[in-house]
């Protein structure tokens, strides 16, 4: 019976750390200037930035409210910006414009820009999209380099504890995937795509890959 009511507990705990987490997030955006922290405290932009050259053409799929476009566009000579959230894009507009930025509503799933671009970036954007292997076949067309990032299942213990208890584990409740470096090696495989580096931040792969 003490196991029976110790689960019950721990289950009851681990739905309020998955309401917390979700809170915490919303709330230091607020105090942030709509920016999420993590932005700052974990150098979220660096990665895309280091790997791209001053005339390199940018596509920035999944752009939300511009503040990753913003810092590419201080290196890249153009960039386009495309979200389909039209609240997103108008944010990306009034607070992160600059000369050499586009800002797109649009759904890349249903209409890929036509322009072939220097560098394609998905910056926590692959694991919203159900059919991903489809759009990953799109991209390595229309790309050079591809520069992905995507959260890990395997981040912590607690994720993993989440799941084998059944209780909600996704970072986000639109993720159709949370990826272990294999599980995405096997898809990007599935694409014909070569991994040419990645390193691991902060529970997420930050991969560089381009058409095989």
């Amino acid at each position: 019976m003490k196991i029976k009511f110790y689960k019950i507990i721990v289950i009851l705990m681990l739905r309020l750390h998955n309401f917390s987490y979700k809170c915490s997030g919303f709330f230091s955006s607020k105090i942030e200037s709509g920016v999420h922290p993590k932005h700052r405290l974990i150098d979220y932009h660096k990665f895309f930035v280091e790997n791209m050259e001053p005339q390199d053409v940018v596509l920035d799929i999944g752009c939300g409210n511009g503040a990753l476009t913003f810092d590419i566009a201080k290196k890249a000579a153009e960039v386009v910006g495309i979200d389909l959230n039209e609240k997103n894009i108008r944010i990306a507009r009034e607070k992160f414009s600059a000369p050499n930025i586009e800002y797109i509503i649009g759904d890349v799933v249903k209409n890929f820009p036509a322009s072939k671009f220097d560098v394609i970036i998905l910056s926590n954007v692959l694991e919203h999209i159900e059919y991903r292997t489809e759009l990953l076949n799109k991209i390595k067309n229309q790309g050079s380099k591809i520069l992905i990032r995507v959260p890990m299942v395997n981040r912590d213990w607690i994720t993993l504890y989440k799941r084998e208890l059944g209780i909600e584990y996704r970072l986000d409740k639109s993720h159709f995937t949370e990826y272990t470096l294999e599980s995405f090696q096997d898809e990007l495989k599935r694409a014909d795509l070569r991994l040419i580096k990645y390193s691991i931040q902060f529970g997420e792969i930050e991969s560089v890959l381009n058409k095989k």
